[in-house]
């Protein structure tokens, strides 16, 4: 802060537009809304009607922008895994075969049909596998070799797959694996076959320390949140090549869930341990730098973040929350 205050007359004149400049400086520096002072989002505390269903820990959440409907993975004994509500929160039904322990949850849609991809990191007969549903929970495709961990690519292989994510154009991307043998991203053709790996375990460029969630923005780019190395690396979606990492905002949690606004403004990045969503400014193109923070939601203690997703057309948020055991909405302001 100036604190030099002058008597010379002389000098007061100076001192003053000093002060004032240096004023706004402070002011730009702490006061911009990219420092997150303006809220963004608020709870919709009426979503979902009937929060008694979750019977289970909620893992995952995923959007179906195009049909207005929300797909909750839970885990637990003797409770449906699957949960589908409408946007306005009213329970629709559930299904439960053939899903062991639901990790990671994404919804394809294209012009002619709607899916639900399902990574299930669970030890049984149908675990270590990607699976794609009917959204009435008809199983239509599994990748991976039910119930056997592995590195393989022929046949396919997974260990604890973390998240999926499906492009309109039916490319896949794994994230593979949640604590087991493999630390790797891995893009699949449309019909399941590599295009390209990268990853192993390590900390270095384009390693891995439990790759947790991943997402493709509209410049062609695939971000992965690097959980237990505390960063977000990209990639390029077409070679893999590696285009840079984010762990500026990191030195408290690391990333758990990375996903997009529908404006590609920015980033939604769940941190579990410190129970925050943390909103950063994504880089449309270019260098990708290191992230900006320009708004947060802290959560309740013991809320515990741990996927989330974006409904695409209206901006709403939904969090799947392992501690709560609940999936919250939060709607744009």
């Amino acid at each position: 802060f100036y604190a030099v205050v002058s008597f010379d007359p002389a000098l007061m004149e100076f001192d003053y537009f000093v002060f004032i400049l240096y004023s706004q400086v402070l002011k730009a520096k702490y006061f911009s809304p990219w420092r997150g002072e303006q809220q963004m989002y608020k709870l919709d505390i009426g979503w979902p009607k009937t929060p008694e269903l979750f019977t289970g820990q909620t893992f995952c959440v995923a959007v179906d922008s195009l049909h207005g409907l929300v797909y909750v993975g839970q885990r637990g004994d003797n409770v449906p895994k699957v949960l589908v509500f409408s946007e306005e929160g009213y329970f629709l039904h559930s299904w439960n075969d053939t899903v062991e322990m639901p990790h990671g949850i994404f919804v394809w849609n294209t012009a002619t049909e709607s899916s639900v991809w399902i990574t299930d990191v669970g030890t049984g007969k149908y675990g270590h596998t990607v699976k794609q549903y009917s959204p009435s929970g008809k199983l239509m495709q599994v990748l991976g070799t039910p119930g056997n961990a592995g590195s393989s690519l022929i046949p396919l292989q997974f260990d604890q797959p973390a998240e999926i994510f499906v492009e309109e154009t039916g490319e896949v991307y794994v994230v593979d694996g949640d604590g087991g043998m493999n630390n790797r991203l891995l893009k699949l053709s449309d019909d399941y076959k590599e295009m390209w790996l990268t990853g192993t375990n390590g900390s270095g460029i384009g390693q891995f320390q439990i790759p947790h969630s991943v997402t493709v923005d509209a410049f062609g780019r695939v971000w992965v949140a690097d959980r237990g190395n505390k960063r977000i690396q990209v990639f390029d979606k077409v070679t893999g090549e590696w285009l840079g990492s984010w762990s500026g905002c990191f030195s408290e949690d690391g990333p758990y869930s990375v996903r997009f606004t529908a404006d590609y403004k920015y980033l939604i990045v769940a941190q579990l341990n410190i129970n925050r969503l943390a909103i950063l400014a994504a880089p449309p193109v270019g260098s990708i730098g290191d992230c900006v923070m320009v708004h947060s939601v802290q959560l309740a203690d013991e809320t515990k973040p741990h996927l989330v997703d974006v409904d695409m057309r209206s901006g709403a948020v939904y969090v799947a929350e392992l501690g709560a055991q609940q999936v919250q909405k939060y709607v744009p302001i």
